[in-house]
């Protein structure tokens, strides 16, 4: 028996194989991508948010759309996944403009890893890009959002997280009270500069 046949009869499985290989790769690699937004989901997020994070002078944002309810109520389901479609368009170009990586965690709300370097300059532009009407229609959909961030120094991807999660909620109650849409400042207990918008 020469060398050549075992090859010969291996190649139809090794093929197989690889083939199997690949798809699992796609599926797994789809999997980690929202159907909707096409941004990444929470768990593949949190793997690329963890990983700049590491690389240093980073901060994160979570972002809570106002209003989202509203537009499904008034104008149905379809409505809300146009503005959601347009949330995760507007946040991966943004994203992708500041070295950063932009997520779904569910809902109507979305997360963001950045270059720590005026980022609280770079929020306002954000609020002001995803604050723009979306078109759907022949309609004019208003939408608010909630925006929280923090440099990342120091912290766990967690604790980031959790910092900046309060500054929206921040964001959103005193919106709620005043109706501003205003840029404030807020000092953690660690006298960590949060941002909210």
């Amino acid at each position: 028996m020469s060398l050549i046949e075992p090859i010969v009869t291996a190649a139809p499985l090794l093929a197989g194989w690889t083939a199997h290989g690949l798809l699992f790769r796609r599926r797994l690699a789809a999997a980690r991508l929202d159907p909707l937004t096409q941004l990444l989901t929470r768990d593949g997020w949190e793997k690329a948010a963890m990983r700049r994070v590491l690389r240093g002078n980073a901060a994160v944002a979570v972002i809570d759309l106002d209003g989202f309810k509203t537009v499904n109520d008034t104008y149905g389901h379809a409505a809300g996944d146009a503005v959601l479609k347009a949330t995760g368009h507007r946040l991966h170009l943004w994203a992708g403009a500041s070295d950063g990586t932009a997520g779904r965690l569910g809902g109507d709300e979305f997360a963001l890893v950045m270059w720590a370097d005026d980022f609280q300059v770079g929020l306002e532009q954000l609020h002001e890009l995803l604050t723009a009407p979306v078109d759907w229609q022949g309609q004019q959909l208003e939408i608010g959002a909630s925006i929280g961030a923090v440099p990342t120094d120091g912290l766990t991807l967690s604790e980031a997280l959790a910092h900046a999660d309060k500054a929206m909620y921040r964001a959103k109650t005193s919106r709620g009270r005043s109706g501003s849409r205003g840029h404030r400042r807020h000092a953690a207990a660690e006298t960590r500069p949060e941002v909210t918008r």
